[in-house]
């Protein structure tokens, strides 16, 4: 259910654009870094809000990549599988973050600490293998620099 606070914060969103569905990605995102994710009754609330049909504003949401949908982990970590990041050892990281973790891609771990994201591109082309934990850019990774960044993250 969507607090009293936040209904106020997504009207003030929504008055920065000339349509209330405009606001649809920044509203999704302040739901999200309140709760971690958006419920589908949140979201149900939410584009009745913005006048928008639940499908609608789904269709929204599932075309960002950090706008989840599911409960995450305390940590989020955003694998980037570009082709860039792919030439040079994507799949070594991936492995290696599956194994430590103990979780399969789209997972979260079974204390809740980690959930483990593929995305499509997070422009760090220069510095792959890249990932983002928590908003935090890591690139030149290697399994024994991913094991110090997830010591950072307790």
């Amino acid at each position: 259910m969507i607090t009293d606070e936040e209904k106020r914060e997504i009207e003030a969103l929504k008055a920065r654009f000339p349509r209330p569905q405009a606001a649809a990605v920044e509203a999704m995102q302040a739901l999200v870094g309140r709760r971690g994710w958006l419920p589908d009754e949140d979201l149900i609330e939410l584009a009745g809000l913005l006048g928008m049909s639940p499908e609608g504003l789904d269709s929204v949401a599932t075309f960002y990549n950090q706008v989840y949908r599911k409960k995450t982990g305390r940590h989020v970590i955003l694998v980037c599988d570009s082709f860039a990041c792919w030439v040079m050892g994507y799949e070594d990281i991936m492995n290696h973050l599956q194994a430590r973790l103990g979780v399969e891609v789209g997972g979260t771990t079974p204390d809740g600490r980690f959930t483990l994201l593929p995305v499509v591109c997070i422009g760090a082309c220069d510095r792959a293998p890249a990932m983002i934990v928590d908003g935090e850019l890591y690139g030149n990774l290697t399994p024994g620099r991913v094991d110090e960044i997830l010591e950072k993250h307790p």
